[in-house]
């Protein structure tokens, strides 16, 4: 039933507020409405590992996002929501990414809803971005989130700018149902995760980030406390067994520009009662600019991943490099393309990877996405689950 309460809301917005004008005549009240249809279809390139799966996916995403400016922008209220209907009935969702207050005085701001927040440089993966949860159905690399309810401020001074949160409900991560692609052999279902804290969704969390640049540098420290993100996993006899713990995680995140070099960092410290690690991504991107005058850039990017967990980390990236290309033609159309192989140094596992969109007309847009497993070792923990799950995928989009 709140399902489809939400959508109900996510259409009565839209049905509202679709002939409204941008402008109120007279009235400091100016409003904005946005809607974006997708179509997307994921075509798997091996036949499925299990009875319930396919080989073709099919589905159709609408995102509304709606703008309230007030007082001639001091206030606002933003609202931008997500629904996915597809043959997999966990990724047939819905999600509110944000919906929040935002007020901006002087030198220092608060938003209070439902909420996005993204900390983090590198490019194969985000290690200190820990405030939203991610939306694992909607994305196998971890970029899409859902939206997390806080209270954040924020505020500038000469030394930097400060970043406070309190975060007084944790949302669990979604996971692919019996028909999904890149699942496990035993169903995990989202409800049915553990939680540490005896009060489970309710624990109250806190998070701190101080960010600052200096000349070429952009830096940033955070601290995280409070019920994990990444839940721990282990399976056993018995089936599988998952837990969201309680967890400090202390970051930091490093961004340092040289001439055409982009040199980054991002690096984690993470303790809980059940286990203490250290992780890091480290490299670097050189830009080739206006290649033989036509305009085209090219990014060469290469980082280094380490997670001292190993076998025990919720991902497959433990000791890996990330070699990739970013080509940006600069044309009417925004064309670009993002190229990338993940190896593992200790293994023969290969993930390749591209993302290439274009822009088509003033109001639609094509976007590819691949993904290849290639030669994964059975006894990678992680990996060898979605070693049948290679995929291409192709999604039309609409903006009104």
């Amino acid at each position: 039933m709140m399902k489809k309460h939400i959508i109900y809301i996510l259409i009565g917005l839209f049905l509202s507020f679709t002939h409204a004008q941008d402008e109120t005549p007279g009235k400091k009240l100016h409003h904005d409405l946005e809607l974006d249809i997708e179509l997307e279809n994921r075509y798997f390139l091996e036949a499925p590992a299990f009875y319930s799966q396919t080989r073709y996916y099919p589905s159709l995403a609408l995102k509304p996002k709606y703008t309230i400016d007030l007082n001639g922008g001091g206030n606002s209220i933003n609202i931008e929501g997500f629904v996915r209907v597809d043959r997999d009935d966990e990724r047939t969702h819905f999600d509110f990414r944000e919906f929040y207050f935002h007020k901006v005085k002087g030198n220092w701001e608060l938003s209070i809803g439902l909420k996005k927040v993204f900390w983090g440089v590198t490019e194969s993966n985000h290690l200190v971005d820990v405030i939203n949860q991610t939306d694992a159905i909607e994305s196998f690399d971890g970029e899409e989130k859902l939206g997390q309810p806080m209270v954040q401020f924020s505020i500038y001074t000469n030394l930097g700018t400060f970043d406070l949160f309190y975060l007084p409900y944790h949302r669990k991560r979604t996971l692919p149902g019996a028909k999904g692609r890149f699942r496990y052999p035993v169903i995990i279902k989202t409800d049915d995760v553990l939680y540490e804290s005896s009060v489970k969704e309710w624990h109250q969390d806190v998070g701190l980030r101080y960010g600052n640049s200096f000349n070429s540098v952009d830096l940033g420290l955070s601290y995280f406390y409070g019920t994990g993100r990444e839940p721990l996993v282990q399976f056993n006899a018995q089936g599988v067994a998952a837990l969201y713990p309680i967890i400090h995680q202390v970051g930091l995140d490093l961004q340092i520009t040289n001439n055409t070099f982009l040199w980054k960092l991002e690096s984690i410290y993470r303790s809980s009662g059940l286990q203490k690690f250290l992780a890091l991504t480290a490299g670097f991107e050189y830009t080739i600019s206006n290649i033989k005058s036509s305009g085209i850039d090219i990014g060469l990017i290469l980082e280094y991943l380490y997670d001292e967990r190993g076998d025990l980390a919720f991902s497959a990236l433990q000791n890996d490099l990330f070699f990739g290309s970013r080509i940006a033609f600069n044309d009417v159309q925004d064309t670009s393309i993002l190229l990338g192989i993940i190896t593992d140094l200790e293994k023969s596992s290969k993930i390749i990877g591209i993302e290439a969109s274009r822009r088509m007309g003033n109001t639609m847009k094509l976007e590819l996405e691949g993904r290849l497993f290639n030669n994964i070792a059975d006894n990678e923990p992680f990996l060898s689950n979605f070693k049948k799950d290679s995929f291409i995928g192709l999604t039309l989009i609409k903006y009104f």
